[in-house]
C-alpha cells in the first residue's frame, strides 16, 4: 500500500539526510523493480550503488525500466552466483559498506554471505527484521525472524533478540521494549515457545542480552493492547507499548508479516542483522516507500557502527 506524507517511514528518511549516502553493492540487479530501487535510494541521497551482474542484461533492464544509469559503476559478471560472490567481495574489500539484493534468490546471496571461506559471518548468528508501518498502530513494528531462522534454538533467539535491539536503538529508540510472542501468556512445559520467552527475559536481566526491556510470554493481543492486557491482569512496561515482536518460529513470524501486510495494509521493509554488514532485502511485491526504508534503516545502521551517528539519548 502506498501512502504520502509524513509518516513512520518518513522519519526514518528525514534522519538520513544528516549522513553521507554508504557505498552499497547490488547483487544481481537484473529485473526492473530490483534496478530501479537501487536507482530510487541513489536519487534520494541513501546510497552510492555499485551494480553487481551481466553488464549487458542490466543495461538492457535499466533501457525497459527507463533508468538512467548515468556513471553508476558496473562491475560485469557472468551470472547470479558470480554477482553474489563478487558484492560479498566489495563488502570484504572496504568498497561497500552495504550489502543489497538484487533480483537473485535470497537464499543464494545469503550463500555468498555465510561461506565459511570469503564470507561475512560473524560470532552473531544472522537474523531478518522486518520494520513495519502499520496504519492503525502508533509506533514503527519490528518483527523478527519471519524470513531466516526456520527454528531457532534458545542461544539463536538470543542473538535474534540482540540484532533487533541494535537495529532500533540506530532508528531512534533508546530502549526498545520486546515482546517475546507465544500463544498463551504464562509459561508451561507443554510450549516450548513460553520457556524460551521466560529464559529470555532472564538472560535480559542478567546482562546476556542488553539495550531492551523485555516481556513475555505474551499472546499477539496483550503484546499488541493495553486493554487485553489488563483484562488479563498482566502488569506490564511491554503491553501496549510494543516496539519488537519476537516470533517463535520462521511460520508463525511469516504469517504475522504477511497478516499485517494483507489485512492491516501495513509497509514492509526488510533487512538482515548479524553479518559484517546490513544486507538490504526487497521484493517485487514492495511499494517504493518499502524499498527506500528497507536502504534507510541500512544506512542509520551503518553510520552507527562508523561512530558518524550517536545512539538515541532520549
Amino acid at each position: 500500500m502506498n501512502r504520502t506524507g509524513t509518516g513512520k517511514y518518513e522519519v526514518l528518511l528525514e534522519r538520513c539526510h544528516a549522513f553521507e549516502p554508504v557505498p552499497t553493492a547490488v547483487a544481481h540487479p537484473c529485473e526492473e523493480s530490483a534496478l530501479a530501487g537501487a536507482i530510487e535510494a541513489a536519487a534520494k541521497g541513501l546510497i552510492i550503488p555499485i551494480l553487481v551482474g551481466p553488464k549487458a542484461r542490466i543495461e538492457e533492464t535499466a533501457l525497459k525500466a527507463k533508468v538512467d544509469l548515468g556513471k553508476i559503476q558496473i562491475i560485469d559478471t557472468p551470472h547470479s552466483h558470480a554477482s553474489a560472490s563478487k558484492a560479498v567481495e566489495l563488502v570484504r574489500e572496504g568498497r561497500a559498506e552495504l550489502l543489497m539484493k538484487g533480483s537473485l534468490h535470497t537464499d543464494e546471496l545469503l550463500a555468498a554471505v555465510v561461506a565459511r571461506e570469503g564470507g561475512l559471518r560473524t560470532e552473531r548468528r544472522i537474523s531478518h527484521v522486518f520494520i513495519m508501518d502499520v496504519p492503525n498502530y502508533h509506533k514503527v513494528l519490528v518483527i523478527t525472524d519471519a524470513a531466516i531462522n526456520i527454528a531457532p534454538t534458545l542461544e539463536e533467539k538470543a542473538d535474534i533478540c540482540q540484532n533487533a535491539v541494535e537495529l532500533a536503538m540506530t532508528l531512534g529508540v533508546e530502549r526498545p521494549k520486546l515482546a517475546i510472542l507465544a500463544a498463551v501468556e504464562t509459561v508451561t512445559s507443554k510450549m516450548p515457545a513460553t520457556i524460551d520467552a521466560a529464559c529470555l527475559c532472564k538472560m535480559s536481566d542478567r546482562g546476556q542480552i542488553q539495550g531492551g526491556v523485555f516481556d513475555g510470554p505474551l499472546a499477539f493481543d496483550n503484546a499488541i493492547n493495553k486493554e487485553a492486557a489488563r483484562i488479563k491482569g498482566i502488569k506490564s512496561e511491554v503491553a501496549g507499548r510494543v516496539q519488537i515482536m519476537v516470533v517463535p518460529d520462521l511460520e508463525a513470524g511469516n504469517m504475522l508479516a504477511k497478516n499485517l501486510s494483507f489485512l492491516a495494509k501495513a509497509d514492509s521493509a526488510g533487512i538482515v542483522l548479524g553479518a559484517r554488514v546490513p544486507i538490504i532485502l526487497t521484493s517485487r511485491a514492495d511499494s517504493v516507500r518499502s524499498r527506500l526504508a528497507s536502504c534507510a534503516a541500512g544506512v542509520l545502521y551503518t553510520h552507527a557502527r562508523r561512530g558518524t551517528t550517536a545512539l538515541p539519548t532520549a
